[in-house]
């Protein structure tokens, strides 16, 4: 199906020079008075290499089918992450740099999303939220001020983002995974 450059979003694949690639970011650029582009970071998902291509917004791609099975995270070994169908038990590695930063968001027995292209797994898609345990974070200090503040907290996987005062190392946190930030409190 051929779709317009501007109606690329992240984790679509589309077909380029019959190559499939992956895109991992989007950017829609509207310089002055020129016309507006469409700049994207692709990865190749035959040899797994990135490259960043600009767009015309009239310009037309192929999208290409790809199939997404749910699967349940088991742990990680050997620089790979290891993920079982929920079907058949069938158990597959994806590479630590196919699965990038979504890795700090998987926690053991989470269910996600693999999306397999000719066989081969390319990507992870996580649910809208995760809940993660806080590991670490700073001691709260009483400031007089009409605003909430936010201290930096580190979350098991590594991630980081602001939360509120009150949250303390153990706390159970619900984060967005899309936008990496504290939602509320489990």
């Amino acid at each position: 199906m051929m779709i317009q450059a501007t109606q690329l979003r992240k984790g679509m694949v589309v077909k380029i020079d019959n190559v499939p690639y992956s895109i991992l970011s989007v950017d829609h650029i509207t310089p002055g008075n020129w016309r507006a582009m469409i700049q994207c970071r692709l990865r190749n998902l035959t040899n797994n290499l990135s490259k960043e291509i600009r767009f015309r917004s009239f310009d037309r791609l192929e999208e290409t089918e790809i199939m997404e099975y749910e699967m349940e995270y088991l742990y990680f070994a050997d620089d790979a992450y290891v993920f079982m169908n929920i079907e058949n038990y069938e158990q597959i590695a994806i590479a630590k740099d196919l699965v990038g930063d979504d890795a700090k968001f998987l926690t053991s027995n989470m269910h996600v999303g693999v999306e397999i292209y000719e066989g081969k797994p390319f990507g992870v898609v996580l649910p809208k939220t995760v809940t993660l345990k806080v590991v670490e974070t700073s001691a709260h200090i009483k400031d007089a001020t009409a605003q909430a503040q936010l201290k930096p907290a580190t979350f098991e996987g590594g991630h980081t983002c602001g939360v509120p005062a009150f949250i303390e190392a153990g706390d159970l946190i619900i984060i967005d995974t899309a936008t990496g930030e504290y939602l509320e409190r489990a």
